[in-house]
């Protein structure tokens, strides 16, 4: 349970930091949410009714009963005259194990691999050359990852996989990405058009943009008509009753909302529609282009909003890659600080959080360039990460931390044999359950797969190819433990040597 409420406690830091206000994503701030609930929840139930079925599992397997029928377990004799089903259902699996064997885990084959094959090859002087190299390569593209990330404001990835829209997504990009979307321009007060100052403000918010405009139509078919208005009656009695009335000007009558109040009709609001000319980064020139009108919408006179359903998704992920970084980076220092004082060794920590970055950065610049972009999905696996390799290296790290053998390459074959089949079973498990999401038609759904195939992925090279070789270069050193086991072997046959020769006929003693 010590263990337990560690690992619960970092899961609840962390989620906790992604359901606070550093987070700029309203999806990722209600899952954290429901993470901590969950994670609270399911603590104090394996506190407390799980752990006492343990008890009751430990009682009736002590005292031979059966774990489904609480029934006592027959002896081999009896089972050896029955049926083979029944026997399959009736024995609890130690009729043949001998009793003095202490611990029947050492003879799992994935064990056995370990204990003498795999600990024996990694460790190999001839294969550390080769694992430096294959880190080297895994660090280079990770960093080259790193320099290429992308905010996920593509809706496409937002979009099922078999949706029409997806089509058609891909061909305004293709043929059409240089334009921005029309952005719908709102004016939400009554202004004077026929005022030559409004006018040229008019003008100045919508330079550069390429306008679709009844305003610029309007004083286009005054000037071609010869018509003044310079005041309010003109310029309205003008619009309603000449240029609204003409076929190739009727689409702007929804653009215009009139008032009446008595005899005098006022315009209350009206709208423009603007498209930009964009390069190819079109997504980054967009959210500048929100960035610079938006200001503009409270400092100018004219009061405006400006809109486009895309908008919605620039917004969530204008700021989205700085968002992992920040929980991450909180994340490993929070994590710093927990297990400083819980630990024997200082180098635990120091070699845990440089495990922890390498494979957070490795998951951030491989996904990268599996063409997955931060969106509110990538966050959620980048977070997950963060405790994903908390998991399943502070074990291994630790172990071989404190671990007493001669030389550093004995520890961490200890380590691997003491963790390394737990660790592989639970990645194996976790990689098996990822299978379905490749049958699920949405984007959404791929982009977790990719990130938590990373995690996996990244976290089981950590575990059994790289720690187990730089852990043989690096401290912590294990000279003192062998400096005091030889102390304690000379102190023993010093005491020996006195039993012997003052009791020379007593040799049981000894």
């Amino acid at each position: 349970m010590v263990t337990y409420t560690m690992t619960s406690s970092l899961y609840f830091i962390t989620f906790g930091m992604g359901a606070s206000p550093f987070t700029n994503i309203e999806a990722v701030k209600v899952f954290c949410q429901n993470m901590c609930v969950s994670i609270l929840l399911n603590y104090f139930y394996i506190f407390s009714f799980f752990g006492s079925c343990l008890v009751f599992a430990g009682q009736l397997e002590q005292n031979r009963y059966h774990s489904i029928f609480c029934c006592k377990i027959p002896s081999a004799e009896y089972l050896d005259r029955k049926p083979v089903w029944f026997q399959a259902v009736m024995s609890d699996g130690h009729q043949q194990t001998s009793h003095h064997e202490t611990n029947p885990y050492q003879h799992h084959f994935i064990q056995h691999f370990l204990r003498e094959h795999y600990n024996e090859w990694i460790t190999n002087i001839y294969v550390k050359p080769f694992v430096v190299i294959l880190y080297l390569i895994y660090a280079s593209f990770s960093f080259m990852g790193c320099l290429q990330i992308s905010d996920g404001a593509n809706i496409i990835s937002l979009l099922a996989s078999d949706s029409p829209s997806v089509s058609y997504a891909a061909v305004q990009q293709k043929y059409f990405s240089n334009y921005s979307p029309v952005i719908g321009f709102y004016v939400y007060e009554p202004l004077e058009y026929w005022n030559s100052s409004v006018q040229e403000d008019l003008r100045k918010l919508c330079g550069g943009f390429t306008a679709v405009s009844w305003v610029e139509q309007y004083y286009q078919f005054l000037k071609v008509s010869n018509i003044s208005a310079n005041n309010k009656s003109d310029f309205i009695a003008v619009l309603q009753s000449s240029f609204l009335k003409k076929p190739e000007f009727q689409h702007f009558r929804n653009d215009i909302i009139f008032s009446k109040a008595g005899d005098e009709n006022n315009i209350i609001a009206s709208r423009l529609y603007l498209v930009a000319r964009t390069s190819r980064d079109k997504q980054k020139e967009v959210i500048e282009v929100l960035e610079k009108l938006r200001p503009l919408s409270l400092s100018k006179s004219i009061r405006f909003i400006v809109f486009n359903p895309s908008f919605v998704f620039m917004d969530h992920y204008g700021l989205s890659v700085t968002v992992p970084v920040l929980i991450a980076g909180f994340g490993v220092l929070l994590m710093l600080i927990l297990t400083f004082f819980l630990v024997i060794h200082p180098l635990g920590n120091f070699w845990l959080i440089l495990s922890v970055t390498s494979i957070e950065l490795g998951v951030l610049g491989l996904m990268t360039l599996w063409n997955v972009d931060l969106d509110c999905i990538s966050i959620l696996c980048l977070i997950y990460t963060l405790n994903f390799a908390i998991d399943h290296c502070a074990p291994l790290l630790y172990t071989f931390v404190l671990a007493t053998e001669h030389t550093r390459t004995q520890c961490i074959k200890s380590s691997l044999q003491e963790h390394g089949t737990a660790i592989l079973q639970n990645v194996t498990s976790f990689l098996i359950g990822l299978v379905p999401l490749l049958f699920v038609p949405s984007n959404l759904t791929f982009t977790l797969f990719k990130c938590l195939l990373l995690t996996g992925g990244c976290t089981l090279l950590h575990c059994f190819v790289i720690l187990p070789v730089f852990l043989t270069f690096f401290p912590p050193s294990k000279k003192h433990h062998k400096k005091k086991k030889r102390a304690k072997r000379k102190e023993r046959e010093e005491i020996e040597c006195i039993e012997i020769q003052e009791n020379p006929d007593h040799v049981t003693t000894v």
